[in-house]
């Protein structure tokens, strides 16, 4: 019998900053599911009652039952949850939305989820992302696709104080950001 492949974090070996001022922590493994559904229509009725949340709409996010469902365009949305079995919500919200059209594909492995938090953290983000992300214009439950020291990334807004984002990156841009991060966060990390 073939041994398992043991499970490996993309920053497994990679020290991120952990200062008051600044902070950078791996979320690692996060279950991930691309939904394909047109959220008017009965299929996101049932993806909604399924999650346990209404489908946000445009740049928002929306928590559910052990899950978040971030908004990534029309009737497209990831649905992401720590401790979830990808496999199984995969093919509880295929089997939910196939007969409307809808669609579900598990892409956990597609990104690495890291949390940026502190009180530096817009200035941190501020020295590679041109997004304003003053809290009274990108509040909390705030989702935006953009570019941050020219690596894709999705950003969410965490808290209403602008000092907690959450970021999802493609994997394979992950130790670039992580290291990029660090670097822009040394001025604000103890000595």
């Amino acid at each position: 019998m073939a041994d398992r492949l043991a499970t490996r974090s993309r920053l497994a070996e990679t020290v991120l900053p952990d200062s008051p001022a600044i902070r950078i922590v791996e979320e690692p493994f996060l279950a991930g599911i691309d939904l394909w559904v047109d959220p008017n229509g009965p299929g996101g009725a049932a993806a909604s009652a399924e999650l346990g949340t209404e489908l946000p709409g445009p740049g928002r996010v929306a928590e559910g039952t052990n899950n978040t469902v971030i908004w990534l365009g029309p009737e497209e949305w990831l649905v992401i949850g720590a401790g979830l079995d990808p496999v199984e919500l995969e093919h509880r919200l295929g089997s939910a939305v196939r007969e409307h059209r809808g669609a579900a594909t598990d892409v956990s492995a597609q990104r690495t989820s890291l949390r940026l938090s502190g009180s530096r953290a817009r200035e941190v983000l501020a020295k590679g992302c041109s997004i304003d992300l003053h809290p009274t214009v990108f509040p909390a439950g705030s989702t935006v696709q953009t570019m941050l020291a020219m690596a894709g990334m999705i950003l969410i807004a965490c808290d209403e104080t602008g000092t907690d984002f959450s970021i999802l990156v493609r994997s394979s841009f992950a130790r670039y950001l992580a290291a990029w991060l660090t670097d822009a966060a040394e001025e604000y990390t103890d000595v």
